[in-house]
């Protein structure tokens, strides 16, 4: 079936070109572009990149510090696969003009065919494997956040945007109606489902609903998503943003995670809902390297900072309780749902997914009860907190695996090192006239 699917891919259909594309450690999406008449042996060989490409992976000799040796494993070698999932194929309108452009999404395996241990979309798809031997069927759903800015003259993006239209406001205080309207259209031909969109609390700020996706596809979607908003954002001459909170006067950006479990009747219960809310905020703190990877991130879960406008995360801690952080939903069809909240669009979606899952599976297993914390805040000031314990994390690394998470630490702690040797803009202002 994958092969006759293959065959109409690379035959069927009226493309020129083909993406193949994957997903790097920090969430980016990466893609090896080719005439559609090479895809065939693509599809039924793989296609080698350079394991680097997925991020984290440091050669030999580079400049600065020595690398680790878990990170210069010469018995790996440094090719890797690019394994095509006929399943994700899509023509892409927002990237086809006068040629026709397709995407089919690639798993990242070895040279023996096993999956890789850096592809983040293969940790997600072992999780979900994981519930679904316990007999439970995940899915998901989205609400994500994103700015739109202007672009200066040269074309690189700015923090302006001209507008003053706030919370649902239409047009035409909302001006950039037409380009969410254009981005639906987009979606929708491209079989991504939007339930819907509106205008966020504060100009310039834009909010997607999308529907419900089981498993991997939910990550795929997502991430096809985030690449769609951009492209067709820079069409329209403006900056689409996933960056938790890119100025002092908007609100942050979220990425609300809705969780439904079903069982093997297909139904939902409240019961196991609540053991999988409790899971979530057991883990919370674990997994938020994964779900609030950027330093910028903690700018937006500021807790306490009464100068920082932030109406989404009210000033100390949530308003004194950890419902803010992720919910317990009951629908009027009796259907029961988690909602984490605390979530940022800037993670990797199948590492921010995977955290979620693998918690709220621990929460299940373990019959987990949670109570309302009324004490202490709930995330930690800055990421570098985080860093420090992440060699401590064992549920990252029952999760994720050792390998993996010495890698991503090794990432992230190199960010943070730069970020602590910057000279800020604030810092000029601030010490510069009166030191």
């Amino acid at each position: 079936m994958e092969e006759e699917r293959a065959n109409q891919i690379c035959f069927g259909e009226d493309v020129d070109l083909i993406k193949m594309q994957f997903t790097d450690l920090s969430g980016q999406s990466k893609m090896v572009e080719m005439p559609c008449s090479q895809a065939e042996k693509a599809f039924k060989e793989g296609y080698a990149i350079n394991r680097f490409a997925l991020g984290g992976l440091k050669r030999e000799g580079v400049a600065g510090s020595s690398v680790p040796e878990y990170l210069t494993d010469k018995s790996e070698g440094e090719e890797l696969y690019l394994r095509p999932d006929p399943g994700t194929y899509e023509i892409l309108p927002w990237d086809s003009g006068q040629e026709n452009v397709a995407r089919v999404i690639c798993s990242v395996c070895n040279p023996d065919g096993t999956p890789s241990w850096t592809d983040s979309r293969n940790i997600l798809n072992e999780t979900i494997c994981r519930a679904e031997e316990a007999g439970l069927c995940v899915s998901f759903d989205f609400q994500c956040e994103f700015y739109l800015f202007h672009t200066d003259d040269e074309g690189r993006p700015t923090t302006v945007t001209h507008e003053v239209a706030g919370y649902y406001d239409a047009g035409p205080i909302d001006l950039a109606e037409s380009v969410r309207r254009d981005m639906i259209c987009s979606l929708e031909e491209a079989g991504i489902g939007v339930e819907s969109t509106h205008h966020g609390l504060t100009p310039g700020q834009h909010c997607f609903l999308l529907p419900e996706r089981y498993g991997t596809d939910a990550g795929d979607c997502l991430q096809t998503f985030k690449s769609a908003v951009k492209r067709i954002a820079k069409r329209h001459g403006l900056h689409a943003t996933f960056m938790p909170k890119p100025n002092m006067s908007g609100d942050g950006s979220g990425l609300h995670i809705g969780v439904l479990i079903r069982g093997k009747d297909g139904k939902t219960d409240r019961e196991t809902a609540s053991h999988f809310r409790a899971g979530v905020l057991s883990h919370l703190r674990d997994m938020m390297i994964f779900t609030n990877p950027m330093i910028n991130s903690y700018k937006r879960l500021a807790a306490e900072r009464t100068m920082v406008f932030q109406p989404e995360f009210p000033a100390a801690v949530w308003e004194k309780g950890d419902d803010k952080a992720v919910r317990l939903i009951e629908y009027k069809d009796g259907t029961c749902a988690v909602q984490v909240l605390f979530p940022d669009p800037s993670a990797n979606p199948y590492l921010a997914l995977t955290a979620v899952l693998a918690a709220g599976l621990d929460g299940i297993e373990k019959k987990m009860v949670s109570e309302n914390k009324e004490d202490g805040p709930l995330f930690p000031d800055t990421l570098g907190v985080l860093l420090r314990e992440f060699p401590d994390n064992r549920f990252a690394r029952d999760t994720f695996g050792e390998k993996f998470c010495r890698m991503y630490g090794e990432v992230k702690r190199e960010e943070w090192n730069r970020f602590c040797s910057f000279v800020t803009d604030w810092e000029i202002q601030e010490y510069l006239y009166r030191s």
